[in-house]
């Protein structure tokens, strides 16, 4: 009997090593070639097989910070952005500076709002401007509109009805008018994007046109580059160029941005510094400070094309109230300087609001 028993034991232990057997052969004792074999598969297309693998590297060496990001791009080219994030955000929560890993973040926040569900939306929104000196005026515009994702990027048309009211000692005058506005983000490639606009408005104190257009240059490790040009036809024609600088660290964007005001007197310029927090992929907090004498928005009436100076702060909140309906409100002050060595007060706000109507 303790014959058979001995017998039974050692063919159990046996069974056991045998089944082990696998699970050691398993085992990644060189993480640089598993990664690089990893990195081909995905390459060629095979996501699933990669991830896999990926996870298994990640799993057994999770001080591997280039395994870690090559997961969270790979779930990012399965459009699982979520989880991507998570990915490499775990990464960042040790090592906040790694370059990679934050580039690697800007990437997959990027491809998420460019595969965002909303296929079509409608808009509304108001903002107003004001000032007292050296007489009062108030401009508001109220907007309604609609966008739609096509492939190669969103566009967006509507109507602005602008009405402004202005009063001096002697006289007080109110108007009405409209505007009929344009505008599309074309993707060009993975790399460069575009944004394009145009405007015409029949009235007196909205622009007769206006043309915009401006280029961007992704670059590596979270910076990229524009470049564009603002025409205007009020009773001349005006033009302001635009160069800027950006770049993404972790849930923050910064850019710097430099405006060109080609006067016949000369061309004038300004400087806008905006930092923008991130709470998510979508919803931003963000503070914007100017300087200079070239307006950085658009002329939405003729007076504007007069003015010589400014300084500006501007705070501005961009949040999904639901999964369909988002906000986006903000305000701003500005000292200005209207005439030689003469400066005002001017206040500014707007709120707006996108649903939409139908999802991909």
């Amino acid at each position: 009997m303790s014959r058979y028993f001995l017998l039974f034991i050692t063919g159990l232990v046996l069974t056991g090593i045998l089944n082990q057997s696998p699970v050691f052969s398993q085992e990644i004792s060189d993480p640089e070639s598993e990664y690089m074999r990893i990195r081909a598969i995905a390459f060629e297309g095979d996501y699933e097989t990669a991830s896999t693998a990926a996870r298994k590297l990640v799993n057994a060496y999770p001080a591997y910070g280039d395994a870690r990001i090559l997961l969270g791009r790979i779930l990012a080219w399965q459009k699982d952005f979520k989880q991507a994030a998570a990915v490499i955000d775990t990464l960042l929560a040790t090592d906040p500076d790694n370059e990679d890993a934050l580039s690697a973040r800007r990437d997959i926040s990027l491809w998420s709002k460019d595969n965002t569900p909303v296929a079509t939306d409608i808009r509304a929104g108001y903002s107003f401007d004001s000032f007292t000196e050296p007489y009062t005026r108030f401009w508001q515009v109220f907007k309604t509109g609609a966008g739609h994702r096509f492939n190669w990027g969103p566009a967006s048309a509507g109507l602005n009805i602008g009405d402004i009211r202005i009063k001096t000692d002697t006289s007080q005058a109110d108007a009405t008018e409209v505007q009929f506005e344009a505008e599309a983000w074309p993707k060009l490639t993975n790399k460069n994007y575009a944004y394009l606009a145009y405007a015409f408005s029949p009235g007196s104190y909205f622009p007769g046109h206006r043309a915009a257009i401006e280029l961007w240059q992704i670059l590596p490790k979270g910076w990229a580059i524009s470049a564009g040009l603002n025409y205007y036809r009020f009773e001349r024609n005006s033009f302001i160029a635009g160069l800027s600088v950006e770049k993404y660290t972790g849930k923050y964007w910064f850019s710097l941005k430099s405006f060109i005001y080609f006067k016949d007197d000369g061309p004038t310029t300004s400087f806008y510094l905006n930092g923008r927090r991130y709470f998510n992929d979508t919803d931003y907090l963000q503070l914007t400070l100017g300087t200079g004498t070239a307006p950085d928005e658009p002329f939405d009436v003729q007076p504007d094309v007069m003015r010589m100076s400014a300084n500006s702060i501007r705070l501005a909140y961009y949040t999904s109230l639901t999964n369909k309906l988002t906000l986006r409100i903000g305000a701003g002050y500005s000292y200005e300087e209207f005439a030689e060595n003469d400066w005002r007060n001017r206040f500014e706000g707007h709120i707006n609001f996108i649903y939409a109507i139908k999802m991909k």
